[in-house]
């Protein structure tokens, strides 16, 4: 897929008014927003454009509110943490492609900036029927003269404000998505050798596509979470009631099998923190990974998985992170995952932090900036380092 795409600075934005798909879906509580990255990862783009005098119009998703108008999911205090960090008023709309909002829309001046409320309040933002999507695309797109895509956590998603606007008007990238694209498709296509990839999760299934692609470049693939159970299954340990694909065991061994074709280090616990149930406080041991008993279940990688992997980090040229060692949010259980993000950091390399869980992770444990990168796109990450098509991306106008 070509990722040279035309960015913000490619186009015409003065005195235009510019509909700037944002990914400003952020944690709340009692209407209070807890963590504002991803607010913060949009004002590059913002502030360019009101440098340029662009008539900037925000839209982002927020939550789930199921296609219909739900006040616990407005984006109203988005809009106060914006006017704080912008220093200037971010007027809010009270609809999406109501009459409020293109009329605040017409009355924009040049730097003033709108938001309007939640996309998802409108079950055609993410309807299967693309007649649906495209008439509300081509309401959004009616309030605007051009579309820039900053919303990397979303451009997996082939939805009306995130894809499907681009129909109707030139698009192009913004800086935090060009960012994104130029960090990982480097990794990707040109890593500092040596190239590690540490893969965690629970599931084989949900990494099939990425275990495939990253064993065609990397020289070290690691893997632990939950779904190293269903490897140690394949190669015949026992793993009590630990987590485990059956259906996918044969694939299990093609992987693995592939790996060894293509001589890539692949490195599975050898020791294993185990436990009673799948419970906070339950009774919890470390075994090796030939010796889980019936009745227990891995919880996380054990201490000498944990300096095994560690080891395998010493001298990388590049390392690619997605998915926690165990259950990371539980305490007893969250040590490979430290770990393992201790000595990332540490490692001199190219650092790239494949969003969700394990951004979360280096996030809480102090190390985010000392990553050469942490992702804002879990999903979408994911994607890209399966080698497939982003549909946010895909969508905007190539550079010459």
């Amino acid at each position: 897929m070509n990722y040279n795409k035309k960015t913000v600075e490619d186009i015409e934005v003065a005195g235009k008014k510019v509909l700037v798909r944002c990914d400003f879906n952020v944690p709340l509580k009692d209407g209070v927003i807890t963590d504002d990255k991803r607010i913060v990862g949009a004002l590059p783009t913002i502030k360019y454009l009101m440098e340029k005098g662009a008539k900037i119009i925000l839209c982002s998703h927020l939550g789930r509110p199921k296609g219909e108008f739900n006040p616990a999911f407005s984006l109203a205090p988005v809009a106060v943490r914006l006017s704080e960090l912008l220093g200037k008023e971010v007027v809010l709309a009270k609809d999406v492609i109501g009459e409020d909002a293109k009329a605040k829309a017409a009355t924009l001046c040049d730097g003033d900036i709108m938001l309007i409320e939640n996309v998802r309040f409108h079950k055609e933002e993410t309807s299967k029927d693309k007649e649906e999507l495209r008439s509300f695309a081509k309401e959004l797109a009616s309030m605007a003269e051009v579309f820039v895509n900053d919303a990397f956590g979303t451009a997996h998603r082939a939805q009306a404000s995130t894809a499907v606007v681009a129909e109707f008007l030139p698009a192009v990238c913004g800086y935090l998505i060009q960012k994104e694209v130029k960090i990982m498709g480097d990794a990707l296509n040109a890593p500092a050798k040596p190239f590690v990839a540490i893969l965690g999760g629970a599931k084989v299934s949900d990494k099939i596509g990425v275990i495939n692609n990253l064993i065609e470049k990397v020289d070290t693939l690691v893997i632990g979470g939950g779904m190293a159970y269903t490897f140690l299954r394949a190669l015949g340990n026992p793993i009590g009631t630990s987590i485990c694909e059956e259906d996918k065991l044969d694939l299990a061994n093609e992987l693995m099998a592939k790996a060894k074709e293509k001589g890539v280090n692949f490195l599975l616990p050898v020791d294993n923190t185990i436990g009673r149930e799948y419970k906070e406080d339950t009774v919890f041991m470390s075994i090796y990974s030939d010796a889980i008993p019936d009745g227990w279940m891995g919880l996380d990688i054990g201490p000498k998985t944990q300096e095994m992997f560690a080891k395998s980090l010493i001298g990388a040229g590049t390392i690619v992170w997605n998915g926690p060692m165990g259950v990371s949010e539980w305490e007893n259980f969250a040590s490979g995952t430290e770990t393992v993000a201790k000595a990332v950091a540490e490692s001199g390399a190219i650092t790239i932090i494949g969003g969700g869980d394990s951004a979360a992770a280096v996030e809480k444990l102090g190390y985010a900036d000392k990553m050469t990168h942490v992702s804002t796109g879990g999903g979408a990450s994911l994607e890209f380092l399966e080698g497939l098509e982003l549909p946010g991306i895909a969508c905007l106008m190539d550079k010459e």
